[in-house]
Parts: C-alpha cells; structure tokens; sequence
C-alpha cells in the first residue's frame, strides 16, 4: 500500500493505432503523444505533481492506491507474466517506480 512516505507505481509506455500511451496504474493517469520519450517524459512529470499536489491538499493516502482500469491490468499481468503472450500494443516500456 502506497503511503506519502513511500510506495511504488507501475507504468506502462505502449503504442495504440498511432499514439504512444503512458499510464500509472496506481494513480490512473494517462498521458499520449507521438513520441515514447515524450510520453515518458510527461508521465513522469504528471507522477510528480500528482504526489506534490496530493501531499499539499493534504488528501487521503487513498489516492495513491486507485483501482485502474482492467484493460491496463490486463496489460500489466501479459507484460509481467513468465509466458510469453502475444499483445497488440507495441510497448516502449514498463516497470514499478519507486516513490517516497
């Protein structure tokens, strides 16, 4: 469970007809743009003031433990499954970032 002190979120970056994607599964933020490093970039910036702006609003801890949606579930559970499954989305990158 994420805390303000610490916790983690996952991302996926993934390319979807002609738009690259980025998601933070945790805190359902999406971002999209015509480049992967662009999309990576944004993410990242979004991921930070969310947290800045949450911590300074002082609101619940909850929301950085939302339900995403269960077609990114779907995604993250393929991307990190030890059998290879075959995807429909070119993905650029994912993994868990580490927040504190």
């Amino acid at each position: 469970m994420n805390t303000y002190q610490k916790g983690s979120v996952r991302t996926i970056i993934f390319k979807e007809n002609n738009v690259w994607v980025g998601v933070a599964l945790e805190f359902n933020i999406v971002e999209t743009g015509d480049d992967p490093r662009e999309v990576f970039l944004m993410l990242d910036e979004a991921i930070r003031g969310y947290i800045i702006s949450a911590k300074k609003s002082k609101i619940r801890p909850s929301i950085l433990n939302q339900v995403s949606l269960k077609e990114y579930e779907n995604l993250w559970r393929n991307l990190t499954s030890t059998k290879p499954v075959k995807s429909p989305y070119q993905i650029y990158s994912f993994g868990e970032r580490v927040i504190s």
